[in-house]
C-alpha cells in the first residue's frame, strides 16, 4: 500500500435535518493530485472544510500524515488552503504575503527572505518580492497564494475552486500552471471543484461526488469510459441520455426501447434483465457519420435531419433529429473538415458501435 498523507475514515456531518457528508471514506496517496468533484450543494466543501478543520465531524476521523486530526486545530494541522478569492493581503507587498505564514510562526528575518525568494523562483515570479499585489495580473495572484501556501511546507494543500473566479482563457492556462506546479513541488494536493474539466486534466484520481456520497472513485480515464452510475455516466463529460425498457438483455448487450419509439443497443453495466427500466448513455465523440448507412456498417445505424450546428472550433458538434422518432442526438464533428459543410434541414446517416455505449438499470425510489 502507498505511503498516505490523507485518510478519511467513515466520516459524516449533519447540519439540522441535512447530512452534508455521509460517511465518507478516502485515501490520497503522497505526492498525489487528487480532486473531489461535484455539483454544488453535493457537500464538497463541508468535507474540504472537515479537512482542514474548521468543521468538527459527528462520526468519524481524519488522519492526515497517519496521525489523527481528532481535537486537532485548524492552526495546528499541517495543511494549507487556497480559497477562490485568495484571500492576499492588498496592504501588504508580494514577499510579505508569501512570508506571512513564516513570520507568524516566529521564523527570523533572513530566513524569511531566503524562504521567500527562492519559493518566489520556483512558482515563476523571481524578484518579485517588492510589487504591490493590485500590480500582478490574475495568474500572478494565484502563483503567489500557491507560494504563500507552499512556503511552510504543509503536508497537504486543500484548494477551494480556486480558479473559478477566472476568465475562460486564464483558467485553461492555469489549469496547466497548477498541475506543473505540483508535480514540481511534490506536494499533496486536494481540489474541490464543480467543473469537470479541471477535475480531469489536473488530477491523478478523482472522487465524484453527490448528496454527500461518493459515487465513484478512480483515474480520469476510469471515470470518462467506464462510469460506474448514471450519475457519473452523466456528469463526467457530455453524453446523451435514452431512456427505456430493456426489450432484451443477454449479458452482453441490453436492446433499450425508449418511450419515443426508438431502439438503440448498448452493454450493461451491471446485472440487467428484460422488461427493467434502463437508461443508455451514448457519448457524442463516439458517433459516426455519413452521407450514406451503408457507409456506417455493421454499427447499429439512423438517419437524422440537421436540427442545428454548434461550431466551437476543435469542439464542434451537431444536433440531429432522428427521423422516425424525432430522438435528439449530439454528434461530434470530425477533425478532418468533411462534415463542415452540413446545413439546417440536411439529411445525414448517423451510428455508433454498442460497445461505445452504456446501460444502466434505473434505481426505482
Amino acid at each position: 500500500m502507498p505511503d498516505l498523507d490523507l485518510e478519511v475514515d467513515r466520516v459524516s456531518k449533519r447540519y439540522g435535518a441535512h447530512l452534508a457528508v455521509d460517511d465518507l471514506s478516502l485515501a490520497v496517496g503522497r505526492g498525489s493530485f487528487f480532486s473531489i468533484l461535484g455539483p454544488s450543494g453535493c457537500g464538497k466543501t463541508t468535507l474540504l472544510r472537515l479537512i482542514a478543520g474548521f468543521l468538527e465531524p459527528d462520526s468519524g476521523d481524519v488522519r492526515i500524515g497517519g496521525r489523527s486530526m481528532r481535537g486537532v486545530l485548524p492552526n495546528r494541522r499541517p495543511v494549507n488552503m487556497v480559497f477562490q478569492h485568495l484571500a492576499l493581503f492588498p496592504m501588504m507587498s508580494v514577499g510579505e504575503n508569501v512570508g506571512y505564514g513564516l513570520a507568524r510562526r516566529g521564523a527570523a528575518q533572513p530566513l524569511i527572505r531566503e524562504r521567500v525568494a527562492t519559493m518566489l523562483k520556483r512558482v515563476g515570479l523571481p524578484g518579485a518580492e517588492g510589487k504591490r499585489i493590485d500590480q500582478l495580473s490574475g495568474g500572478q495572484k494565484h502563483r503567489v497564494a500557491i507560494a504563500r501556501s507552499l512556503v511552510l511546507e504543509p503536508t497537504l494543500l486543500l484548494l477551494d475552486e480556486p480558479l473559478g473566479a477566472l476568465d475562460l482563457k486564464l483558467r485553461e492556462h492555469m489549469k496547466i500552471e497548477l498541475k506543473q506546479l505540483q508535480a514540481d513541488f511534490g506536494t499533496t494536493f486536494v481540489y474541490i471543484t464543480h467543473d469537470q474539466s479541471e477535475a480531469l486534466v489536473l488530477s491523478d484520481h478523482v472522487a465524484v461526488m453527490s448528496a454527500g456520497r461518493f459515487e465513484q472513485v478512480g483515474t480520469p480515464q476510469e471515470l470518462y469510459y467506464q462510469p460506474r452510475t448514471p450519475f457519473v455516466a452523466g456528469f463526467v463529460g457530455a453524453n446523451n441520455r435514452l431512456t427505456g425498457a430493456a426489450a432484451r438483455a443477454d449479458g452482453h448487450f441490453v436492446e433499450l426501447e425508449s418511450a419515443q419509439g426508438l431502439t438503440v443497443q448498448a452493454r450493461p453495466s451491471g446485472p440487467i434483465a428484460a422488461g427493467d427500466v434502463v437508461e443508455a448513455f451514448v457519448r457524442p465523440e463516439v458517433v459516426s457519420l455519413a452521407h450514406d448507412a451503408a457507409e456506417l456498417a455493421p454499427m447499429q445505424r439512423f438517419v437524422g435531419r440537421v436540427e442545428s450546428l454548434l461550431f466551437d472550433g476543435a469542439n464542434s458538434a451537431v444536433l440531429l433529429r432522428e427521423l422516425r422518432t424525432g430522438t435528439e442526438f449530439r454528434v461530434a464533428l470530425p477533425q478532418t473538415g468533411e462534415f463542415a459543410d452540413l446545413r439546417e434541414g440536411e439529411q445525414v446517416a448517423f451510428g455508433f458501435d454498442p460497445q461505445r455505449a452504456v446501460c444502466f438499470e434505473v434505481t426505482r425510489t
